[in-house]
């Protein structure tokens, strides 16, 4: 089986946090921004600050103000080599100058919003196409995501539901992703919006899955498709349902709440690691010195 040899950043969002780094408009407009931290790994990881980074703000529905912030945060760590692409339907996925663009990038980051507007603008694109032929088979190429950009990198994902009705059957919906990622679901937001029981209908509904939880300005870095480094200052939670024992979604009608018996957890702080295929927990990842030298040997 061949890994990917690009590498996937999923960042779980984050409000201003009233910090002096950050510009007033990003707690203006809540735009879920992240820290500085994790932006300068993504910048790290894609090369160092003379790479070049697309911005892709589809997602959002404040593109420019998405755009600019992007560009003053990355222009903060020094790294001036940025683009943003306002990327607003199909057409504009199709045109000749992004695909170029794309082609030719170190890395590409999806900003936040609406994850259903990258799965319907950019799927079976040539724009997506070449994305991911790229992270297949370019090392060191970077897929970034926050919040909805994170979301929609795995093959299943969530489009909606409410937190406070996620409990019941039906209430979380579903769709085909971007594809970066087989056998996980990703959430965003993920203790601050209370996202627990929704992440937890989704893998009871999909145990062949990996739910992960990210928080606000945490991360996961997910290098071969399988073996993940949690960055950042929060907690990633990963939820497992390999081995429910039992559980009712099947039988009960929509709006009904559900049983799950045997769900399995695990808390991830920055360092430790977690290794899709194998389920299994990592104590020290560090850098991704263990996670890299495990991605070699495979």
């Amino acid at each position: 089986m061949q890994y990917p040899k690009g590498k996937l950043i999923a960042i779980g969002g984050a409000e201003d946090k009233g910090t002096d780094q950050e510009p007033e408009i990003i707690h203006r407009h809540n735009l879920n921004f992240f820290e500085l931290g994790i932006l300068k790994r993504i910048v790290e990881e894609a090369g160092g600050f003379t790479s070049r980074i697309e911005v892709i703000t589809t997602a959002s529905m404040i593109p420019f103000e998405v755009g600019d912030n992007y560009m003053n945060a990355f222009g903060k760590l020094g790294c001036t080599n940025i683009g943003v692409m306002h990327i607003r339907n199909r057409a504009d996925a199709m045109q000749p100058d992004f695909l170029e663009r794309i082609k030719t990038c170190n890395a590409v980051m999806f900003s936040g919003g609406n994850q259903l507007r990258l799965s319907s603008i950019f799927g079976g694109t040539s724009f997506l196409k070449t994305v991911l032929e790229r992270y297949h088979n370019e090392e060191g190429f970077v897929v970034a995501g926050t919040s909805a950009g994170a979301m929609a990198m795995s093959n299943t994902m969530i489009y909606e539901g409410n937190a406070s009705r996620a409990h019941l059957k039906g209430e979380v919906k579903m769709t085909t992703g971007l594809g970066f990622i087989d056998d996980v679901i990703i959430d965003s937001h993920f203790e601050k919006r209370g996202r627990f029981v929704r992440l937890a209908q989704a893998i009871t509904s999909n145990p062949a899955c990996i739910g992960i939880g990210l928080g606000e300005d945490t991360g996961m870095l997910i290098l071969g498709g399988s073996h993940m480094e949690a960055i950042g200052s929060g907690l990633v939670i990963i939820i497992d349902g390999h081995e429910i024992n039992y559980s009712n979604i099947a039988d009960i009608p929509d709006g009904n709440p559900i049983g799950i018996e045997n769900l399995k957890v695990h808390f991830c702080e920055k360092g430790n690691g977690y290794i899709v295929k194998e389920r299994k927990f990592l104590v020290e990842a560090a850098e991704g010195a263990l996670i890299k030298k495990q991605v070699d040997v495979e």
